[in-house]
């Protein structure tokens, strides 16, 4: 399939121009809440994220050829080169979706690698793809080794991307997989149409990758990463106002999909903090981010996958002790500020996903149209909510 010239500069210069890309912030949305320098998950210390962004041809579509709209986005806890488990807990609001994995984390509190997100038909060969890393790498995870050999249950979260990209021609590869978690950084995180989020829709807009994070008085930090394909145009409320029924035009060209009218879709969020948390208390922090989510408008409706996991990167070293450890623990009467950051950095975060989404054009001609930012500005301004 050909590969169109707008296609073949997008996929060259995704990273680039986020890098120029206005963020809620620059448009004037009003948030609460400081952010860290990044606005972004990574200003927790050590957290890494890495995309791979697969974009190719245009028109009808064929199985297996395309067009293709996805990709693989990973976020390192504690940074691509540690094997160092963290404390994890996670939520599943609404379950019409999956995250592997979960099982073990219920069961012993530790997230042991990297969280990955792809669209929903890919989990299974991310799933296998980063198992086969660790092999080719020489790694091991933190937990579950022994003489000869390890065990483990990646983390792979997904949204569904089907009305824009192939997705039963599973162009999702092994080699895709290993770009994500190889090119993860510290760095500025692009947003938008990248990584797993490339060809998702939020709100009846074009939607994808967000990211935001709070600096507490303590001087911990929350950062938050979304892949939001959630909820109906109807819905969409940016700084407590009705964006969506204010900009109720530019729906797709070709048909209205259940995500343009209903609340379906999916969201996945992942919250980072460094405070001192035990697992059942980043379980309590991954429930803070349904409230982030309710705060732009959904409500977690039946055909929504909306699942959350938390973690701290505090605590170093503790899932590799052999004998009685001592570990630190924010106490619940001071957790407040957490769980507060957790739901203005969530709100933030789907707001920036959609900010820095660019409309899209997929199979069988398939249009997705951007959140257009002068309107967004009109609306803010009309009821006197704009940040000048």
């Amino acid at each position: 399939m050909k590969l169109s010239p707008v296609l073949l500069l997008i996929t060259m210069s995704v990273v680039s121009s986020a890098q120029n890309k206005p963020r809620a912030r620059d448009l004037g949305v009003p948030f609460e809440g400081a952010p860290g320098p990044l606005n972004a998950i990574v200003d927790v210390p050590g957290v890494e994220v890495g995309h791979k962004t697969l974009i190719s041809g245009d028109g009808k579509l064929q199985v297996g050829a395309g067009p293709v709209r996805t990709g693989v986005t990973a976020v390192w806890p504690r940074g691509k080169q540690s094997s160092d488990p963290v404390f994890g807990g996670f939520f599943s609001q609404n379950g019409n979706g999956d995250m592997t994995g979960t099982h073990w984390i219920e069961e012993s509190g530790f997230l042991d690698g990297p969280v990955l997100i792809t669209n929903t038909h890919s989990v299974g060969v991310v799933r296998d793809a980063y198992l086969a890393w660790l092999v080719k790498n020489k790694r091991q995870p933190g937990t579950n080794v022994f003489d000869g050999g390890f065990y483990t249950y990646p983390i792979v979260a997904e949204t569904y991307d089907g009305f824009l990209n192939d997705i039963n021609g599973f162009h999702v590869k092994p080699d895709d997989v290993a770009a994500a978690l190889e090119s993860a950084s510290t760095g500025r995180v692009p947003e938008g149409n990248v990584g797993g989020g490339t060809g998702m829709v939020c709100y009846g807009f074009k939607g994808g990758i967000g990211t935001s994070s709070r600096k507490l008085a303590g001087g911990y930090t929350v950062g938050v990463l979304v892949q939001c394909n959630c909820g109906s145009r109807r819905q969409l409320r940016i700084g407590g106002l009705p964006v969506g029924q204010e900009i109720a035009d530019n729906l797709p060209v070709a048909g209205v999909p259940h995500a343009f009218r209903d609340d379906t879709g999916s969201i996945i969020i992942v919250v980072a903090t460094d405070a001192p948390l035990l697992p059942h208390q980043t379980k309590r922090l991954a429930r803070r981010a349904t409230m982030g989510l309710a705060r732009t408008g959904s409500t977690s409706g039946n055909g929504s996958g909306d699942i959350f996991i938390a973690f701290s990167t505090a605590n170093p070293h503790a899932a590799a002790a052999q004998a009685p450890v001592n570990v630190s623990m924010l106490p619940n009467d001071a957790i407040n500020g957490v769980f507060e950051a957790a739901v203005e950095a969530t709100e933030e975060a789907i707001v920036n996903a959609m900010v820095g989404a660019e409309t899209m054009t997929g199979i069988d001609g398939h249009k997705v149209s951007a959140l257009p930012h002068d309107r967004l500005r009109e609306v803010l301004k009309k009821y006197g909510r704009l940040v000048q």
